[in-house]
């Protein structure tokens, strides 16, 4: 009975080291996705922004004696629209996102359906 008792303690233990492998392999895909989102973003979000700076300037620039005033403001609404649309943008993408720990927590499922 005793060998049995071992058998079984060794499985659940194979189990639980099986799960826990799979849960660090999917917290590490994720924080490696999360990174490289984060670099690109700030990669973007920079090179954007030179551009709008530059052409925000030039705009104004080219209307200074007639409207510059007006040059401004619709320059003012376009940069809040794009950042509207941005912040939809990553609206949309947090929520496309897949669902954390979802292959562990489907192996746990199939593990206990096995085991009832």
């Amino acid at each position: 009975m005793l060998g049995s008792v071992r058998e079984l303690a060794r499985i659940l233990l194979a189990f639980a080291e099986t799960r826990t492998r799979l849960a660090a392999t999917e917290l590490e895909e994720q924080s490696i996705r999360l990174v490289e989102i984060l670099l690109w973003v700030g990669a973007a979000l920079f090179f954007l922004g030179v551009t709008l700076l530059f052409v925000a300037v030039l705009v104004v620039l080219h209307f200074w004696e007639s409207d510059r005033l007006l040059a401004a403001g619709l320059i003012a609404a376009l940069f809040a629209g794009a950042g509207i649309g941005s912040a939809l943008m990553v609206r949309a993408r947090m929520r496309a996102r897949p669902k954390f720990l979802s292959a562990t927590l489907a192996e746990l499922q199939r593990d206990k359906e096995r085991l009832t």
